[in-house]
């Protein structure tokens, strides 16, 4: 194939004691950085206070790894049957992806609770954060080939030929993540010039969910190209994750859409004897001060009439 593609990098940087550092890690890092750049700088635009936008990253973060690790763990329990600690190894590798995004919209949900905002501000913000989030995590994906791709006989291909690569020596496969980037990408190429105008048009969390529904439309056909085992009627967990995804965004939306056209309900006045005293008390008294300064008004006007009259004519001025 003459658009092959061989990728000869080691899938580790280095190693400090028992921690490594891998190629993965720093492009995780990477792509958590850009997305919360991006977010932040969305939430600002749409009048939230982000000074205290690190803890919101924080919560998001911390539950995004709980998810990651939790939903591979699911997908993969067999390789934890009696060795059940190695499910807290983190350093040893496995996570999944669309649990860090699930648990990642946990994390907004406490923030924005904690916070007083709206949650789906949040989510609008985070749609396209999301995406410039995972192109840059999938750089890594790419160099380490963690992810195999089905074997291909396109003009295209990838082949790892690392020895400590985590690919797939001597077989050209799929670049499976390299389409994901493609994906994400030109999402926010497609949608963030129009973001505000999105976010004027529909209502909280319309514009955001339009980026994960989109995202997990592709995601779910992107997945035909990985070795991925099938968990459930022939599918794979990240075909189920994008099903649950794009399902979420198509329920959801005209929901919010409809909520926000709904006419608002008129607000009830207070029965009389819910009134305090208190306050009816005070309501007199300003009754009783607008009146005395009303007839002040008058007898000023009364002179002010009197005084231009007995200009005009001045007998008519002593006759009164």
């Amino acid at each position: 194939m003459f658009l092959t593609i061989v990728i000869n990098i080691d899938p580790n940087l280095f190693q400090i004691g028992p921690l490594l550092i891998t190629w993965h890690g720093v492009f995780s890092v990477l792509g958590i950085l850009a997305a919360a750049r991006l977010g932040l700088w969305l939430l600002a635009k749409d009048n939230i206070d982000v000074s205290r936008g690190a803890d919101g990253v924080t919560w998001m973060v911390l539950l995004g790894l709980v998810g990651a690790r939790a939903l591979y763990v699911w997908e993969n329990f067999k390789l934890f049957s009696g060795q059940l600690p190695h499910i807290f190894y983190i350093t040893e590798g496995g996570i999944s992806q669309w649990g860090g995004l699930f648990g990642a919209i946990l994390g907004a949900y406490v923030w924005a609770r904690r916070a007083h905002f709206s949650f789906w501000k949040v989510i609008d913000a985070g749609g396209p954060a999301a995406m410039i989030g995972l192109a840059v995590g999938r750089i890594g994906d790419v160099i380490n080939g963690e992810h195999h791709g089905t074997p291909t006989n396109q003009p295209w291909g990838v082949e790892y030929v690392n020895p400590s690569t985590l690919g797939q020596p001597g077989d050209v496969v799929h670049p499976e993540v390299a389409y994901e980037m493609v994906l994400t990408l030109g999402l926010l190429a497609l949608l963030l010039p129009f973001h505000q105008r999105l976010k004027a048009k529909l209502p909280d969390g319309a514009a955001g969910l339009i980026y994960l529904g989109l995202y997990g439309v592709g995601r779910f056909w992107l997945s035909y190209f990985r070795t991925d085992p099938a968990i459930v009627y022939g599918l794979r967990q990240a075909q189920l994750a994008s099903l649950l995804m794009s399902v979420v965004a198509v329920v959801a939306i005209p929901i919010l859409i409809r909520r926000a056209r709904a006419p608002k309900p008129a607000v009830a006045l207070a029965p009389m004897e819910s009134i305090q005293p208190e306050a009816v008390a005070v309501s007199t008294e300003t009754a009783e001060v607008t009146q005395q300064a009303d007839g002040v008004n008058q007898r000023s006007g009364r002179r002010r009439r009197r005084r231009r009259r007995a200009a005009e004519d001045p007998e008519e001025a002593e006759t009164t």
